[in-house]
């Protein structure tokens, strides 16, 4: 025991510094400065440590002590300390203070003055360098000031920390008025660590001792370890205060180029002093983490540098600064390719690509081959894995449109095909809602006038608008086209190669088994799903570019498609290459693919938000969308549709001619073709009398359209009558006129067989540009469970040119002739204008002929007064056409159903058009399909309080009339130095007698603004009286009598002239009439107008005539002197038979009865 208490008392007997210089585990010093710890031999000393550690790990020390050892062991320990080392420490501490205390008798000042030449073992005279110099200096171990410092030392240890402060405070002061700047500056680091350990704090820590202390040991005594060390406590001391500010600046201070590991570590420290503040400056602790990673991996610290930058990137992540993350992210991926973490090199490399990158071109291309670099490394450890995910270029999945069905065929010289759907046309909401009522609107027609409640529109392209959220059908053998929207956000080019889709399949076997079978390449199961690669893509820098991938399944069943394969690339030399034509250099030498890496990307789908319930608005769901994941069905035919000498440019109600040819290419026969359309009256494949027309024209270029027929010079002017009934053509009161079945012979089109049909079309009455929608609908003969119907699309753009305006009015002719027929005659005068202002090469139009259709009247005959049979109208012309027209007679009208209509043709010219064939018939049938659609308005029963409403209504009907007149005419054209003509046909709908029609539609005026009116307006009954117009078609009266009567009055004064008064009823209900022959007035002005004269007789007669019915009343008219007088004076009153309510005809539209009286 006497012998460890002499080894502990020479152990702490030997000083402070000249037992730190003696430590084992000390570094060699030395005064050149650029020693660092990370040098060669620090390295080779680590080294051999490591080496020695590393043998000495096999042996195991004090495995055979027992728990009685133990025990002994500690109570040594204890006996020890107690009984030993402290009275040691304490006896030391009093010998030392005591010592201490008998010096202080001296006078200090004395004691400095004499200290340097009383001690011997110092150097009498030193320079202020030799002073300065920590090696040049050193005190023995008997020096008072060292003895000081070793009280300092054994108070510290002991915890007596304010006497250790106030011993470390002397020591200090000594060694500075010596210059041992060494000495001194550990005497103030330890007085500062003192004064901070002293309980209940009664003084604030020195912080300023430190700073002293480590600029001594940087700059003074050039020893970076002890500097490095005080730093490192210091800046623990001031953490625990919380003063994170000073200890940060405290360690920047004292990195340098020196050592890069020092200056990693130390700034590590500092940007934890920031993270750890009371509001984090995280920004100064990502950046100076940036900083500390630099210096790790230039002191070749990877793991270091590499963990630093990963803790930076958590603070720059997401901030856009996209700048500093690529910078980040390449730091990592490099650092983890160099310690062969390749996924993770992978993953920092793709978020430098995935991201909106503002580097340079330049830079851009360097960061795409690092990445593809180690992307092919990685590859190579796991050639059998599964394709991992690319992130170049970007896919906009939702922008991802599937079409079904083969690619549309271009137009061959004068045969274009149908429009149909294809990938090139822009989507059009308008337009999809169109196409669907059309198809809605045929199927209807299919079941009778009920849609099934399964039905859905077909959609040939899915986009992100179409409903996907069912499973779209595909027909086996049909390729799907699926076009992938790419885009590259570098401004680098890109080469794929070997693009191509990825998908899943599950056949279905008619066994009724269903084995899954996943195709990633095309040529490991053909036979199911063949697929199309496209060897080459281009895609320039920041460029949007769609691809088109095909898959052609053979087998029925479900298909999933999954995404895209391929291999990504970049092409050395060139930032960009203009067009596809550049990409066959690839080959040649041009362009040279500096590197290529095989990758997929997945076609991920969001469907539309669910917005229906209550839970669904007030979450967040999506539903599915099923664009990508087709149904493939059995066989289905397949139909083809070409147009043959289609015209783009028609003239206003001009005929022409083309075909049509529908071709079946599958291998399934084809049925109940019929087309529907929204302007049913633009054409028509000719009714059931089309059979009559010659099924192809001549070659002759002037070949009518129409049915002609070769007339004598006896029937000009005069009527041809034919009739036809609207049923033949397809029209009736019951059917659609927009769904018009298709002639095909036998009704089916067999595989491989083709028709060609006949159809004639007519130029809209409306001048301007016009797009006219198609719609074909088949259908299968065996029939589909998954597939009812098929159909295709046809958009046809026609231009029409201004033509002719007819104009035509109808009034009641007042002529005795053919009085038998019931209701009299009537006049239509018929006014045409040339409004072609010689568009299209026009030169002058020829009224060719006139014909009436109706179920009740025709036209006669012309009433023309001029002698020029040739109607001709040249550019801004007019012509007016006068024609009477009579009843149908009994016999007709009786024999005709209520579909019937007859036709009469009044021609112009020595060829009759046969006006109730095709096509006249059809377009004049198509154009009143708007009012055959309409209700029939039947007769109220009569009651015996039958309301005036009803009686309104028979009066309105009197002055109906059911007449349409078609006017067809022909066009001389000039057109390339030849002469062609051109056919068309007008049609004017009569309605109404004495109301003027149109065959263009009006334009309809916006109506004047009204005041605002502030109060509310009173119910006022509007009457039901019919109008002045309404009420003269009621009767109609006709006065008859000799145009010039001669009297000789010399002979005998009064002069009477029989005068007759024809009634007609024109209303179907009997009416009564009252006729007052009696002046109204007998004022000197209603003589002047009517003359000096009177009726003799009977001056009131009551009548009562039947429906239709004509009377007619013998009167007398009595003149006393010569002169002109008018007859027109009786007055005449009529009232419906059950009617209380009388009403007073109107003669005022008539002509006025003049009669001339002469004396002989």
């Amino acid at each position: 025991m006497g012998e460890i208490f002499h080894n502990t008392e020479r152990y702490w007997a030997d000083g402070l510094p000249n037992n730190f210089r003696a430590h084992p585990l000390q570094l060699e010093q030395s005064s050149d400065p650029s020693n660092s710890i990370d040098g060669p031999d620090h390295l080779r000393s680590a080294s051999s440590l490591h080496e020695t550690k590393k043998g000495n790990t096999g042996i195991i020390h004090g495995a055979c002590l027992t728990l009685t050892d133990h025990d002994r062991i500690r109570q040594f320990i204890q006996e020890f300390t107690f009984r030993g080392l402290l009275p040691h420490i304490e006896k030391t501490i009093r010998q030392l203070n005591d010592q201490l205390i008998s010096r202080k008798g001296l006078s200090r000042s004395l004691f400095s003055a004499t200290k340097k030449w009383f001690s011997g073992s110092k150097v009498p005279e030193k320079s202020i360098n030799d002073l300065k110099n920590t090696s040049g200096l050193l005190y023995p171990p008997e020096a008072p000031e060292l003895q000081i410092r070793k009280m300092a030392d054994l108070c510290f240890l002991v915890q007596h920390y304010d006497l250790a402060y106030s011993c470390y405070h002397t020591a200090k002061k000594d060694f500075l008025n010596d210059q041992a700047m060494l000495y001194a500056a550990g005497a103030l680091e330890m007085a500062a660590v003192s004064a901070f350990l002293q309980p209940g704090a009664p003084r604030p820590y020195p912080a300023h001792y430190m700073d002293t202390a480590i600029q001594t040991y940087r700059d003074i005594c050039k020893n970076m370890v002890l500097a490095e060390r005080c730093v490192l406590l210091s800046a623990e001391l001031l953490k625990s205060q919380s003063k994170y500010s000073e200890a940060a600046a405290l360690l920047i201070r004292l990195t340098s180029e020196d050592s890069d590991l020092r200056s990693a570590l130390l700034l590590e420290q500092a940007a934890h002093c920031f993270i750890n503040m009371k509001s984090p400056m995280v920004r100064k602790y990502a950046f100076h983490m940036i900083l500390a990673g630099h210096r790790f991996s230039k002191a070749g610290q990877k793991k270091h540098a590499l963990r630093c930058y990963c803790q930076a990137m958590q603070v720059y992540k997401g901030k856009g600064w996209s700048l500093a993350e690529d910078h980040i992210n390449f730091t990592i991926g490099r650092q983890s390719y160099t310690l062969r973490q390749l996924d993770n090199a992978v993953s920092a490399f793709r978020h430098i690509l995935i991201n909106e990158s503002k580097q340079s071109a330049a830079q851009q291309g360097a960061f795409l081959r690092e990445y593809l670099y180690v992307y092919k490394n990685v590859s190579q450890l796991s050639p059998d894995g599964p394709l991992p995910q690319l992130p170049l270029p970007y896919i906009n999945s939702s922008a991802t449109r599937v079409f079904f069905g083969h690619d549309r065929r271009p137009a061959d010289g004068e045969k274009q095909a149908a429009t149909h759907v294809s990938l090139d046309q822009e989507y059009d909401s308008e337009s999809s809602q169109q196409w669907r009522e059309l198809e809605e609107q045929v199927v209807s027609v299919v079941n009778k006038g009920v849609i099934p409640s399964n039905f859905h529109p077909t959609q040939y392209c899915l986009n992100s608008y179409s409903d996907n959220s069912r499973f779209p059908l595909a027909v086996v053998e049909e390729p799907i086209t699926v076009e992938v929207a790419f885009r590259n956000p570098l401004k680098v080019l890109l080469f794929l190669t070997d693009l191509s889709l990825l998908w899943k399949f599950h056949p279905k076997d008619f066994s009724g088994k269903d084995n899954e079978e996943v195709k990633q390449l095309v040529t490991s199961e053909p036979e199911m799903i063949g697929a199309e690669v496209i060897s080459e893509f281009l895609i320039n820098g920041e460029e949007s570019k769609v691809a088109r991938l095909k898959l052609f399944p053979h087998h029925i069943g479900e298909l999933h498609i999954l995404g895209v394969v391929y291999n990504l690339g970049t092409i050395q030399g060139s930032m960009t290459v203009d067009g596809i034509g550049a990409l066959p250099g690839c080959h040649t030498g041009k362009y040279s693919l500096s590197m290529s890496v095989r990758g997929k990307q997945d076609l991920e789908i969001q469907g539309p938000r669910l917005n229906n319930t209550k839970e669904e608005k007030t979450s967040v769901k999506y539903g599915p969308d099923r664009r990508l994941d087709p149904i493939i069905t059995e066989e289905m035919p397949l139909l083809e549709v070409f147009f043959i000498h289609f015209p783009t440019g028609l003239l206003c109600g001009e005929i022409r001619k083309a075909y049509v040819e529908f071709v079946n290419v599958s291998k399934c026969p084809l049925t109940g073709l019929k087309v529907v359309s929204k302007r049913p009256e633009f054409f028509t494949f000719g009714g059931n009398t089309a059979v009559l027309t010659p099924l192809s024209p001549s070659a002759s270029e002037n070949c009518s359209a129409y049915k002609t027929v070769v007339t004598d010079a006896t029937s000009v002017c005069t009527a041809l009558i034919s009739s036809a009934s609207s049923v033949d053509f397809g029209i009736g009161t019951g059917s659609q006129p927009e769904v018009i079945p298709v002639p095909l012979p036998d009704t089916v089109l067999l595989p491989g067989a083709s028709v060609q049909l006949p159809m004639w079309l007519r130029g809209p009455d409306e001048e301007g540009v016009h797009e006219i929608n198609f719609l074909f609908y088949y259908e299968s003969v065996k029939k589909q469970p998954k597939i009812r119907h098929r159909i295709l699309r046809h958009t046809a753009i026609i231009c029409t040119s201004r033509s002719l305006n007819v104009r035509a009015t109808v009034c009641r002719s007042n002529s005795l002739e053919n009085e038998e027929g019931r209701g009299g005659n009537m006049l239509v005068f018929v006014d045409v204008e040339n409004t072609n202002t010689s568009e299209a090469g026009v030169k002058e139009f020829h009224i060719v002929q006139v014909s009436s259709s109706s179920k009740h009247w025709k036209l006669q005959k012309s009433v023309n007064l001029s002698e020029n049979k040739d109607a001709k109208l040249a550019s801004r012309e007019k012509g007016k056409f006068c024609f009477k027209a009579i009843r149908c007679e009994k016999k007709e009208a009786a024999a005709q159903s209520s579909e019937k209509y007859t036709f009469a043709d009044i021609i112009f010219g020595n060829e009759q058009i046969i006006s109730s064939a095709s096509p006249c018939a059809d377009f004049f049938y198509r154009s009143l399909s708007s009012e055959l659609k309409k209700p029939q308005a039947h007769l109220p029963v009569h009651t015996e309080k039958q309301s005036t409403e009803d009686a309104v209504r028979l009066i309105k009907k009197c002055s109906e009339v059911d007449l349409n007149i078609v006017i067809l005419w022909k066009a001389y054209v000039v057109e390339d130095s030849k002469q062609l003509i051109l056919e068309g046909q007008h049609h004017v709908i009569l309605r109404t007698i004495g109301k003027e029609a149109f065959s263009y539609p009006q334009k309809q005026e916006p109506p004047e603004m009204e005041l605002l009116k502030f109060f509310r307006p009173e119910n006022i009954t509007v009457s039901s009286r019919p109008s002045v117009e309404q009420l003269s078609s009621l009767i109609k009266t006709s006065l008859h009598y000799p145009e010039s009567f001669n009297h000789p009055f010399h002979q005998k004064s009064l002069c009477l002239v029989p005068v007759t008064l024809l009634l007609s009823n024109c209303s179907k209900a009997d009416v009564d009439v009252i006729v007052d022959l009696r002046h109204k007035t007998t004022s000197p002005e209603a003589l002047e107008i009517h003359g000096s004269f009177t009726w003799l007789g009977q001056t009131q007669y009551k009548l009562q005539l039947k429906s239709q019915e004509i009377h007619s009343l013998q009167l007398k008219a009595c003149f006393v002197h010569t002169g002109v007088y008018n007859l027109g004076t009786p007055r005449v009153f009529a009232k419906l038979s059950d009617q209380v309510t009388v009403f007073e005809t109107s003669q005022q539209n008539s002509m006025p009865a003049l009669i001339i009286i002469n004396n002989v």
